[in-house]
């Protein structure tokens, strides 16, 4: 059996290809990359989301790495992405397993590996343990037994930690919590049965403001619906935070996925914010009002180009990488970096971890309503009439085997000279293939690694162009 690393680990269905004796495989292939290196020595963060057996998984790979002699330092509860990301740095980790499937429909878990600067595996170890992988399962050579887990609880070799504490308070040296705490702002705030309860709305009740929070309590099946972000998945937060902005109340809703490394904000006029938008006002936020916040700028291949405008203009360095938040955090760990971050919802800031930080980026648009005193939207207006407009677009469509190698093929053998009509100025094909046209706007192509899906993305100058982009991608099929 094949197991696939993505962007973000290893993601499958619970009891199809996410079992008990594939983890154990998987842990025996990490197990034998750590003891490759000194890692292995320093311990290893174990964290899981809300998900369906969660607590059993994490369990049972503190008991899988302990009885190899690698110390586990293990959650004690559910335990957000970006918290993880963070406590493998304070304790000085040798990297960390966290079990997750983010923003995944319920009835997928997943596993991902972080090294020890807190940043996703790169392709070139997730390879290693796919070949690793491959190898034990070939010749089913793992352990029938391991030490028993209250044994090694007992002995230290599993110690359970809270990462709490630690993390909240490094979040109130990047946050501005005097302009938050003393501007009188509501918050609205949807957890979407998650584990950012306790955090996120945490945070912002220590600091004395009113939280109305909701969907705080745990479930597996997060209400019927993936704990993802997205417009239509936060009906309740929208409605409730155009109520009370109807009524003339000083408010913003703010959302976490399940693991909360992603986010969504809703402001008080009710509308929903697009990550590319919050990136781009988030990252002219900084150069104003964050003046310690130095160097380069990072998005990926498929976010809005307004970075690049904004950029331009103000004089910063921008970095288009690989979509995949790894890619983002190799950067930061190269140099400074004001703010990097993908169309997907996931962002990071200035030296802070190399991972999506849900948490930080809600708390980031808090403090951004609070300090303007105006809807993000009207932010956002102005940055279109300084920078110019972007109108931003994606879509994803399953496809079947023959029509995906088709579009392939086309994409590959007669890549497009035009885009509804515009001459293709340049083509990269580091991800996908990206189509950029000599009026500026782009158009995107990009293949699931995980499911029979393509995605397009496009950016155009106005609505009629973005539109027409997307009419031509479909046509490709």
């Amino acid at each position: 059996m094949k197991i696939k690393f993505g962007t973000s680990g290893w993601r499958a269905i619970i009891a199809d290809e996410f079992t008990v004796d594939n983890l154990i495989i998987v842990l025996e292939a990490i197990v034998r990359y750590l003891k490759e290196t000194d890692l292995s020595k320093k311990g290893i963060v174990i964290g899981r989301d809300t998900r369906f057996l969660g607590e059993e998984f994490s369990n049972l790979a503190a008991q899988v790495l302990a009885s190899h002699g690698i110390k586990a330092f293990l959650c004690e509860r559910d335990t957000p992405t970006p918290v993880i990301s963070y406590e493998i740095r304070r304790r000085q980790a040798g990297g960390g397993l966290n079990f997750t499937a983010s923003h995944n429909p319920p009835e997928y878990q997943g596993l991902k590996f972080s090294t020890d600067d807190g940043a996703p595996a790169l392709p070139d170890i997730t390879k290693k343990f796919e070949h690793y992988f491959e190898e034990l399962y070939a010749t089913k050579t793992t352990p029938n037994t391991y030490a028993p887990f209250d044994d090694l609880l007992k002995s230290g070799m599993i110690e359970r930690i809270n990462p709490n504490e630690p993390y909240l308070k490094r979040l109130a040296e990047i946050v501005d919590s005097d302009i938050i705490a003393s501007s009188g702002i509501q918050v609205v705030y949807d957890a979407m049965y998650g584990t950012a309860r306790d955090y996120t709305d945490k945070f912002l009740k220590n600091l004395g403001v009113a939280v109305d929070a909701m969907h705080t309590n745990r479930d597996v099946y997060f209400g019927g619906r993936a704990p993802e972000p997205s417009e239509s998945r936060i009906p309740e937060l929208i409605a409730r935070v155009k109520y009370l902005g109807d009524n003339g109340e000083f408010v913003i809703g703010i959302a976490n996925d399940g693991d909360a490394d992603r986010y969504a904000v809703v402001d008080s006029t009710g509308t929903y914010l697009q990550a590319n938008q919050l990136l781009a006002i988030l990252f002219h936020y900084a150069l104003k009002h964050k003046p310690q916040w130095k160097g380069c700028v990072v998005r990926t291949l498929a976010t809005t180009h307004l970075i690049d405008a904004i950029a331009e203009k103000e004089g910063v360095k921008l970095y288009d990488v690989p979509v995949g938040f790894k890619y983002i955090g190799e950067i930061m760990m190269r140099e400074d970096m004001i703010v990097g971050g993908e169309e997907s919802n996931g962002l990071s800031v200035y030296q802070h971890i190399p991972e999506k930080d849900g948490i930080l980026a809600c708390l980031l648009f808090v403090e951004i309503t609070a300090r303007t005193k105006q809807p993000l939207s009207k932010y956002l207006q102005m940055l279109y009439d300084t920078y110019g407009h972007f109108y931003t677009i994606r879509e994803n469509l399953k496809l079947t085997d023959e029509k995906k190698n088709a579009l392939l093929a086309k994409l590959q053998n007669d890549t497009p000279t035009h885009v509804a009509g515009t001459s293709v100025a340049r083509v990269d094909r580091r991800d996908g293939v990206k189509l950029i046209c000599n009026d500026g706007s782009w158009l995107l192509v990009r293949f699931s690694g995980t499911e029979p899906v393509v995605r397009f993305y496009a950016e155009a100058s106005s609505e009629q162009r973005v539109n027409d982009v997307i009419g031509f991608a479909k046509g490709l099929i």
